[in-house]
């Protein structure tokens, strides 16, 4: 039986004056992959920062492993297993690599070990001693990956994570992703990089202005090819 992990309920937010999210309906099933897709400034990231508590002003329900958090501070919502990797990835350039990748706390039990961290991703292993700044783009965004992996974190928010990397790197957080879904991790993905979404996500949620108008199965992906040319230009 599948069990609900996250459930958003007509979700409005606001950054100041401006209303970005205007009643976001959606579910995400413990193990699954699901993929938020939509143009720049649909609402997507919103949605992200929205779960973790960071808007502004927000209304709704967001229920995580039946949980409300819509009042709780993010650190708190951190503790409950969940994990955001922004979009600006957030390496600190002045630490090595094996010092931003220990920097966070841990959360919640089962989180990766280094080993298991460095055996993913082999080529943080052999930059644990370079500082932030001399990473590679790719090697940025493992290194973001792997800082939630270490916490414990079970719930993953990830945004644009594939964006501006080499198709060799994008190939390589491909089979992280679908790694971790074999280890029972919950993904939610932000991706404009529709062909590297596509094949990983069990479900996916269309947006525009800020509302979900689209949500199918991995099973109806061709037949809502057409749709996804009219919302995305895919």
């Amino acid at each position: 039986m599948t069990k609900e992990l996250l459930r958003i309920d007509d979700l409005h937010a606001w950054y100041g004056e401006s209303h970005i999210l205007h009643g976001v309906n959606l579910t995400v099933n413990e193990g699954e992959v699901v993929t938020l897709l939509g143009r720049n400034g649909a609402g997507r990231t919103t949605t992200l920062r929205a779960i973790v508590g960071m808007t502004g002003a927000r209304k709704g329900a967001i229920k995580i492993d039946g949980q409300d958090v819509l009042k709780l501070a993010p650190h708190k919502v951190a503790r409950l297993g969940v994990g955001y990797c922004p979009e600006e990835r957030g390496i600190f350039a002045s630490l090595t690599a094996e010092e931003n990748l220990m920097l966070p706390p841990v959360i919640a039990p089962g989180g990766m070990s280094l080993d298991e961290i460095y055996t993913m991703f082999p080529n943080l292993q052999e930059r644990a001693s370079s500082p932030g700044t001399r990473l590679s783009g790719g090697e940025q965004q493992m290194l973001a990956v792997a800082r939630i992996l270490r916490t414990g974190a079970r719930l993953l928010l990830l945004d644009e994570i594939s964006e501006g990397l080499a198709p060799v790197i994008v190939q390589k957080l491909a089979e992280m992703i679908l790694t971790l879904k074999a280890k029972g991790y919950t993904i939610v993905l932000v991706e404009q990089n529709f062909r590297f979404a596509a094949p990983l996500a069990d479900r996916f949620y269309v947006m525009e202005h800020g509302t979900i108008v689209k949500q199918f199965g991995q099973a109806e992906l061709k037949q809502n090819m057409g749709m996804l040319q009219e919302y995305l230009g895919v």
